[in-house]
């Protein structure tokens, strides 16, 4: 994805490598982060994640590639000059410092003035509602509350870039989505660039303006929310983005090459395959929300009801076709009355399948 017009590149990482004996963290990683972009790194733990940050903020080297920091070469410039800054997993502060000390201290660091230290320190806990705990140890505050102090603590540097790795795996549920809210609010308020990773579908969607998917120390796809749930790339990338995950059925292309063989029958998409030959495998990707009941009249799949998941305004129920699972999301109303072993006769678009290559998993558009 090229950068908009009038956009400037806060970042570009090119073809970095890392590797630690004989474990490869990182495998020629490359993208762009544009100025202002709140741009995500999203992928289960182990596949690279905060390897790339910590690279980002100098304090690993790679072993090949380059960085460059707002158009300069910083792939070996130290920390301190990179005008960035990093929050981690684990809050790491200063349980002998009060919160207005934990914000002061990297200020002071930094030889910054006595009245300009106030200042600075007094609108950062204003803008993080944390005015009325300037006085206290971090070990009396709650949860959230140490988190926007190590928010606040790199937020006091106004750096060029935050970087923050999986800042809100260590909080409940409730104070997790109050958090993405806020980050969205000082995102929008301050205007940094902020490389954000973590392993959780929902919080990639929710704040990432802009993602890269990784897988064992690459980006396999990047673009917006809505690229990766409309264009995944591959099957890993579409069992990653979007809950329910797509259904998955096993296929062979038809011997006519006009459609595709499946268990729950013939799938004929409305262009002709131009891939491939007749009783090739192939995978058909049906998104949960392409799936519905079939009115009276339709062509449908015979199917019974195998489990009924309530979430509130939907429902995710999963029907038993032919030996396939298939989730689909229904209103709430839709679901209401249906009960476990009811059948429920299905239907979908066949021009919202997604189709991959068996062998690769590789998506065929």
């Amino acid at each position: 994805m090229d950068m908009g017009d009038g956009e400037s590149r806060a970042l570009s990482v090119k073809g970095i490598s890392k590797s630690y004996g004989n474990v490869r963290a990182l495998q020629n990683v490359s993208f762009d982060v544009a100025e202002g972009r709140l741009f995500v790194l999203f992928g289960p733990s182990s596949v690279g994640k905060t390897t790339t940050l910590r690279m980002i903020a100098g304090l690993v080297e790679p072993d090949s590639g380059t960085l460059e920091i707002f158009g300069k070469d910083m792939t070996h410039a130290s920390i301190s000059g990179r005008g960035i800054s990093m929050v981690f997993q684990s809050f790491a502060l200063y349980p002998h410092l009060t919160v207005y000390e934990n914000f002061a201290y990297p200020l002071r660091e930094a030889k910054v003035g006595r009245e300009e230290i106030d200042a600075r320190v007094k609108e950062t806990a204003a803008m993080l509602k944390l005015t009325h705990r300037l006085e206290r140890k971090p070990n009396t505050l709650s949860g959230g509350e140490q988190q926007r102090v190590a928010l606040g603590r790199s937020l006091v540097r106004r750096p060029k870039i935050l970087l923050l790795d999986e800042p809100l795996t260590n909080l409940d549920a409730k104070l997790r989505h109050d958090m993405r809210a806020e980050l969205k609010r000082l995102h929008r308020q301050f205007g940094m660039t902020i490389v954000y990773a973590t392993p959780d579908e929902l919080e990639a969607l929710s704040i990432g303006e802009e993602i890269a998917v990784l897988r064992d120390g690459a980006v396999v796809q990047r673009g917006t929310p809505d690229d990766l749930y409309d264009n995944p790339v591959d099957t890993y990338v579409a069992g990653k983005i979007g809950s329910p995950h797509m259904n998955i059925i096993q296929a062979k292309i038809a011997g006519d090459l006009q459609g595709f063989e499946t268990a729950i029958g013939k799938i004929n998409p409305p262009r002709a395959i131009n891939f491939g030959c007749a009783h090739e495998s192939a995978l058909i990707g049906i998104r949960p929300n392409d799936l519905r009941p079939a009115s009276s009249g339709e062509t449908s799949i015979a199917s019974r009801v195998h489990l009924i998941e309530p979430l509130g305004d939907v429902t995710v129920v999963s029907v038993d076709a032919f030996g396939e699972t298939l989730r689909m999301v229904l209103p709430e109303a839709s679901a209401t009355g249906m009960k476990l072993g009811d059948a429920v006769p299905v239907t979908f678009d066949p021009a919202r399948i997604h189709i991959f290559r068996a062998a690769t998993g590789q998506a065929i558009t």
